[in-house]
């Protein structure tokens, strides 16, 4: 592969170091004076899929993408035999619940024996709203010790238009005696429904009960990018990096962005994301996180949405992040010593005394 006169960013509409990124212009900056362009997915012609996305964001077939978004497709493009690989995870609390509605006695995850619980079915590639209310119910039974198998699934027509809209419909209803939700929009249409949150997966200690779609979050390129231009994609790290370290100095600037991102307004940003939500961009690739998506991978192909098994750590690759954290701390340095090394060479005016040691 020459070198691409563009490159291409995908993010799914939450919190991402690739949208604070984006929104500060700094992606395009980086690579503007080697003449290439950064251009989002988002605004690409062709095939749509699920919220609007092209199709390359859910299979990442295109070679010159960076992909940062949800944990399903990221893993089924992968089991179907596309060459990418994971270079780096975050994890960021999105306000994971189980609602029911105002007038039910549902208050504790042992209560959700024998319930109907709601499981959204879209005709797409790889529905990841399924495989989300799937894990979040599990989540939360599992807190009593429980499985899927002890409650009712109810299957309920996914709709186009509008997050959550066919589930929390059918709570109002009275088809469903719970729904999960995560995330902004989330927020705001449970307000709309008049539903009430009974089980609260953020608050439990133990994060596998929230390990989900969005949790841990992958950033995956394509391993012909990385083969043959590995330096775009430590730089293209780099900027991630600074982004992250941006974004947790200006949580006001980050809540701002999250609005833009997410399509909520300022109640549905403060209610999903916690204090020190902008704080948490940051990218890592360690073993628990490995542990956390591994076990997403192993829940994902038992329920049938994967093809294959994947070996998340035989995905990952950690070259690029390690290069990428170097690069910053040399960059850093550098901003640091020029203004005193300018400052050294700038002509002394006339007349005015040489300095000694």
């Amino acid at each position: 592969m020459s070198v691409p006169d563009e490159i291409w960013f995908t993010r799914c509409p939450v919190p991402t170091a690739t949208g604070i990124a984006a929104d500060r212009g700094s992606l395009a900056a980086e690579f503007a004076p080697d003449g290439i362009a950064v251009r989002s997915l988002r605004d690409a012609a062709g095939q749509a899929d699920s919220d609007g996305l092209p199709r390359s964001h859910f299979t990442h077939e295109l070679t010159a993408l960076f992909r940062e978004g949800g944990n399903v497709p990221a893993l089924w493009a992968r089991s179907r035999g596309e060459a990418t690989r994971l270079i780096a995870l975050t994890w960021i609390e999105e306000r994971q619940s189980i609602l029911v509605r105002q007038d039910s006695d549902l208050r504790t995850p042992e209560q959700l024996r024998g319930r109907r619980l709601a499981v959204p079915r879209h005709d797409i590639a790889i529905d990841f709203w399924r495989a989300m209310a799937l894990h979040g119910h599990a989540g939360a039974l599992r807190l009593a010790g429980l499985t899927l198998d002890d409650a009712e699934l109810v299957e309920i027509p996914g709709v186009r238009q509008g997050q959550w809209e066919g589930e929390l419909a059918a709570l109002r209803d009275g088809r469903v005696d719970a729904v999960y939700v995560k995330g902004a929009v989330a927020v705001e249409t449970a307000r709309r429904y008049g539903a009430k949150v009974a089980v609260d997966l953020d608050s439990v200690p133990d994060r596998r009960s929230r390990i989900n779609n969005g949790t841990p979050r992958p950033i995956t390129v394509h391993q012909r990018l990385l083969d043959e231009h590995p330096d775009l994609v430590v730089r293209f790290l780099a900027v991630l990096l600074e982004a992250a370290d941006w974004a947790a100095d200006h949580p006001g600037d980050v809540a701002r962005i999250l609005g833009a991102e997410t399509g909520a307004g300022p109640e549905g940003v403060a209610g999903a994301y916690r204090d020190g939500t902008a704080g948490s961009l940051r990218l890592h690739l360690g073993q628990a996180r490995l542990d956390l998506l591994a076990e997403q991978e192993r829940f994902l192909f038992a329920q049938g949405f994967l093809p294959a098994p994947v070996d998340v750590a035989g995905w990952a690759d950690h070259e690029p992040l390690r290069l990428a954290h170097e690069l910053r701390a040399a960059r850093a340095k550098e901003a640091a010593t020029a203004p005193a090394a300018a400052e050294a060479v700038s002509p002394r005016p006339a007349g005015a005394p040489a300095t000694t040691p």
